[in-house]
């Protein structure tokens, strides 16, 4: 039986499995708008799970778990790391034929080898085995840039960001090119003063 994602997913004709495998999967990424904050790339950073790592730090994952109903506390609030986990595995089933639900099975696969879906059902054993790898070798920020063959990457920064974390990063001497690239939210509420001037 064909699994759900395998490696000729969305590859339809001969012609495009040809390009992919034979000349696109080598070439190296060049991500322009890159949502790892520079702290992490600069510390090199070892995740203690999966929700560090693939929940914290993504509005586009938010903003599905908040479509669905689910509490604030799941996702920015204090809720632990598991069970911010399990409601976001009880989300992704309803995300089907949204492109969000492959983007989720992809990360799995590419990143963690895992195939199975995503469910209630699964979520103890992918978080388990995710886990694990996040605590071997070649996990952490850099290891993971590394191997998805990353050659630039630019991340998303506050135009009053002082960028001590892109000269941290350029001293250690990390082969792999981190620019800062503007972000200007705050500029575009500048009626909200106090994300320009802290009261001190």
């Amino acid at each position: 039986m064909k699994t759900f994602m395998n490696e000729d997913f969305l590859l339809q004709t001969e012609t495009a499995r040809v390009l992919y495998h034979e000349h696109a999967s080598a070439l190296p990424i060049f991500d322009y708008h890159c949502h790892i904050p520079p702290k992490d790339i600069a510390e090199d950073r070892k995740f203690d799970n999966l929700t560090q790592i693939w929940l914290n730090d993504d509005h586009y994952k938010w903003r599905t778990l908040r479509a669905n109903g689910i509490e604030e506390k799941y996702l920015t609030g204090n809720a632990t790391d598991w069970e911010k986990f399990e409601k976001w595995a009880f989300t992704v089933p309803y995300m089907v034929r949204n492109p969000m639900y492959h983007w989720v099975h992809l990360e799995l696969r590419n990143v963690f080898g895992i195939k199975k879906l995503l469910n209630p059902s699964t979520a103890r054993e992918i978080w388990d085995n995710c886990n694990a790898k996040l605590r071997s070798k070649g996990y952490s920020a850099r290891g993971l840039m590394s191997k998805a063959n990353v050659h630039t990457v630019c991340t998303t920064d506050d135009p009053v960001d002082s960028l001590e974390y892109h000269q941290q990063i350029k001293a250690s001497g990390f082969n792999i090119k981190v620019y800062p690239a503007w972000r200007p939210d705050k500029a575009m509420t500048i009626e909200k003063s106090g994300g320009f001037q802290p009261i001190c």
